[in-house]
């Protein structure tokens, strides 16, 4: 792509500050829960966004609603918004998700959460990060495209969706599993819902996520006979630290993660016994485990439960095993799929930085796409604030976004 076309996109999406910034507010404005975050679904922000959409010129706007009860409406919305290509054959898309989360402790905002405040260069408020900025960025972008007439490479997508925050069933699933005609394998997809500060970060694969609960039941009994009871607090912590065997047997590095390993880690510790001079007869812990995704979570499980076994014969004790969370690793998009390039290369030229593929232990919306076999790029220029008093986006950052997607979007991919 010319330079000279890229200054005058560059141009036009600065010359979109104040525009981007209003808009921002009008969005944060609408309480978008879900209703298992005690809300009323995202149908009102929907509306405000159809008709933005219709304002700023576009005329291809198609609704996929899934059916919710729970929600005002009976609906959960989920809206694509399209600019056609040069080249028709392909699409570029861009998602972004319609809900936010609830504002936790409203102590500790310093400002309203569902009005934002613009200070300081950046626009507080919650959703603004997670996910308006990538909302944002791509509708400003695709703005430019329509005032400047700008005809992008490819055919263009901006697909916005429901229920990313609590599973994803009426939004990117739905659609999936639904309309999976509307996806074609050749096309390419950004997700912008995470990143690093520095926007070198291209999220390309994840973990496989596994929580495990531990209940060890032994026998209670006054700690001065301890010959009479079974300490179940004393065999859990032995089964703890067996349990840290899993590194040896699941001991693979794959040095696009970071860390690059496997991690087995004890985190939750129920209360047992409230004094001091009781053997505990029931001891409960919990397991976050982050696993490479060239392994199966039933092979993992097989292996806790030859632990567990071993720990239950040595000590006399039964130990339960309940599965809080279980998410197979979808295939990773390749280091060289066109989209993680496409993007390298426009990072490069606005960010001036040689950003990397990367793999994170947390999970995304993007598994989704793998799962369907469709490479996909998670990326995004953001401070990491998503679900924290005071979250934040950078009007910077909001504004060279839309620069890297519409370079992406200019770009001939072969």
């Amino acid at each position: 792509m010319p330079q000279t076309s890229f200054k005058k996109i560059s141009q036009a999406i600065d010359s979109q500050t104040s525009e981007a910034i209003q808009l921002m507010k009008n969005l944060v404005s609408i309480k978008a829960l879900g209703p298992k975050n005690y809300g009323n679904g995202e149908i009102e922000k929907a509306e405000f966004l159809q008709s933005y959409l219709s304002t700023i010129g576009f005329s291809g706007i198609q609704e996929f609603p899934a059916a919710d009860p729970d929600v005002k409406g009976g609906i959960r919305p989920n809206i694509i918004a399209r600019i056609p290509g040069k080249n028709k054959n392909k699409t570029i898309w861009i998602m972004s998700h319609l809900d936010v989360v609830p504002e936790g402790e409203l102590s500790k905002w310093d400002s309203n959460p569902f009005e934002a405040v613009v200070r300081d260069g950046k626009i507080f408020g919650r959703g603004t990060e997670d996910n308006n900025q990538g909302l944002v960025s791509s509708l400003i972008m695709a703005k430019v495209f329509l005032d400047e007439k700008i005809t992008p490479e490819y055919n263009l997508a901006l697909l916005f969706v429901s229920d990313e925050e609590t599973g994803s069933t009426f939004g990117l699933d739905f659609l999936v599993k639904n309309h999976r005609e509307l996806f074609k394998d050749d096309d390419l997809y950004i997700v912008p819902d995470a990143g690093e500060a520095d926007g070198g970060m291209i999220e390309v694969a994840e973990k496989s996520i596994l929580w495990l609960k531990f209940k060890t039941t032994g026998v209670q009994v006054h700690a001065s006979l301890p010959g009479k009871g079974i300490n179940a607090f004393k065999a859990a912590s032995h089964l703890v630290v067996a349990l840290n065997g899993l590194h040896e047997t699941f001991n693979g590095v794959n040095e696009v993660f970071d860390p690059p390993i496997s991690t087995f880690e004890p985190t939750r510790k129920e209360k047992n016994v409230i004094n001091i001079n009781t053997i505990p007869g029931e001891d409960i812990f919990y397991m976050d485990c982050r696993i490479l995704p060239r392994y199966q979570l039933k092979d993992v499980l097989k292996k806790v439960k030859n632990i567990c076994t071993n720990v239950e014969n040595e000590f006399n004790v039964n130990i339960e095993i309940s599965v809080e969370q279980e998410e197979q690793a979808a295939p990773a998009t390749s280091v060289d799929a066109k989209i993680v390039q496409a993007l390298k290369k426009a990072i490069k030229d606005v960010y001036n930085i040689n950003a990397r593929p990367r793999g994170i232990g947390g999970g995304t919306v993007a598994s989704i796409f793998r799962k369907a076999g469709l490479d996909v790029a998670v990326w995004s220029r953001i401070d990491d604030l998503a679900h924290q008093p005071n979250e934040y986006c950078r009007i910077d950052n909001l504004i060279n976004d839309a620069k890297v997607f519409a370079h992406v979007c200019m770009q001939t991919i072969v």
